[in-house]
C-alpha cells in the first residue's frame, strides 16, 4: 500500500507523536510518501527519513492520503491531491478540525483504518471558478468558499450577482461568500450562514456585513451557476478561494459590466475518509460544544 502524507510546518509539539507514527507505518509494510515540504520539516528537527519524496502526486499510483494538521492543511492537501479524487484522512492537530476524523493519540486505530481495504468515504463537492482575471497557474477549485473581499480600503462591494443567468441582486456590503455544504461550517459559519449537511449538493450564498438587514444567507442547488460581478469606490477587490486569493479590478460605478467570475459545480469531489460510527450530529455536538451548559445554575 502506497500512503501519501501532507502537512504544515508548525507541529513542534507533536514531532514525537509524529516520529512514531511513521515508524508504525513502515513497520506495518506501507510505502510512504512525502510531500516536500513536509519532508524537509521533518527533517530539520531530526526525524529520520523512512519515506520517498513525492514530487509528481499523478505518476505515483497513491491508495491513501494523510493530511497532518488543522482545517487550513486539509485545504492544502485537497489541492495537492488534484483531480484524483484519492481517499484523503485527516489527522487533526489544529483548533476545531471539522474535516480531521482522527487524532495522533489513534495510532492503533489509525493503522487499522489505513490497512482496512474497505473504507467510510464521504464525497464532498467542489465548486469550479472561472475569471478571466485568475492567475494561469492559480488552481481553480474551492473545497470551502469562495470569498468577495474588499482590498484594503474601508470602502464597501456592492456584489452584482445572477443565478443561472437570472439576475438576483446587489450585495452591498463588506463581501460575499459562495460555499459549499462543507463551508458551511467555516468562513459562512462566522458570517451567520446556515449550517448544512456536508453531503448534500448545494451552494449557500451569504453577505459579509451587509449594509440592509433585508439580504439574508441564500441556499440554492448545487447545479446552479453564480455568476457576479463587483462594483466599488475602490479599484480593486479580493478573491479568495479557500484562502488563497489573486486581486481583481472593479467594475465602474453607473456602467454596465458583465459578470467577471463564474461559479459552478466541478465534475470532480474530494473523497474525505471518515471514521466507520461518526456522524454529522456528533461532529456538531463536539466541535460546537452544542448542548453543553456553560454556566452553573443553582
Amino acid at each position: 500500500m502506497k500512503i501519501a502524507i501532507y502537512g504544515n510546518s508548525r507541529q513542534n509539539a507533536f514531532l514525537p507523536q509524529i516520529a512514531e507514527f511513521l515508524k508504525l507505518l513502515q513497520q506495518n509494510g506501507i510505502d510512504i510518501y512525502m510531500s516536500g515540504h513536509f519532508s524537509d520539516y521533518l527533517l530539520k528537527n531530526d526525524i529520520p527519513q523512512n519515506w520517498i519524496i513525492l514530487h509528481d502526486f499523478a505518476s505515483a499510483d497513491i491508495d491513501r492520503v494523510i493530511s497532518i494538521g488543522g482545517d487550513g492543511t486539509f485545504l492544502r492537501a485537497a489541492q495537492w491531491v488534484g483531480r484524483s479524487q484519492v481517499p484523503i484522512l485527516g489527522i487533526n492537530t489544529g483548533h476545531l478540525g471539522f474535516l480531521a476524523s482522527y487524532s495522533l493519540d489513534e495510532t492503533d486505530e489509525l493503522i487499522k483504518v489505513i490497512l482496512d481495504p474497505v473504507v467510510t468515504v464521504e464525497p464532498r463537492m467542489l465548486l469550479h471558478i472561472e475569471c478571466p482575471g485568475m492567475p494561469d497557474d492559480f488552481w481553480p477549485y474551492a473545497l470551502n468558499e469562495v470569498a468577495f473581499m474588499k482590498s484594503d480600503t474601508s470602502s464597501m462591494l456592492n456584489v452584482r450577482t445572477w443565478i443561472d443567468g437570472h439576475y438576483l441582486a446587489d450585495y452591498l456590503a463588506d463581501g460575499l461568500i459562495v460555499a459549499t455544504p462543507t463551508g458551511s461550517t467555516a468562513y459562512n459559519l462566522s458570517v451567520g450562514g446556515p449550517i448544512l449537511d456536508p453531503t448534500l449538493r448545494a451552494m449557500v450564498l451569504s453577505p459579509i456585513a451587509p449594509h440592509s438587514l433585508t439580504m439574508r444567507p441564500l441556499v440554492v442547488r448545487g447545479d446552479s451557476e453564480i455568476s457576479a460581478a463587483v462594483f466599488s469606490k475602490a479599484n480593486n477587490y479580493r478573491v479568495s478561494i479557500d484562502g488563497r486569493q489573486f486581486t481583481m479590478s472593479c467594475c465602474t460605478q453607473g456602467k454596465t459590466c458583465d459578470p467577471q467570475v463564474k461559479i459552478t459545480r466541478a465534475d470532480v469531489v474530494v473523497n474525505i475518509m471518515r471514521r466507520p460510527d461518526s456522524h454529522f450530529s456528533e461532529i456538531l455536538r463536539n466541535k460546537l460544544l452544542w448542548g453543553r451548559a456553560t454556566i452553573s445554575l443553582p
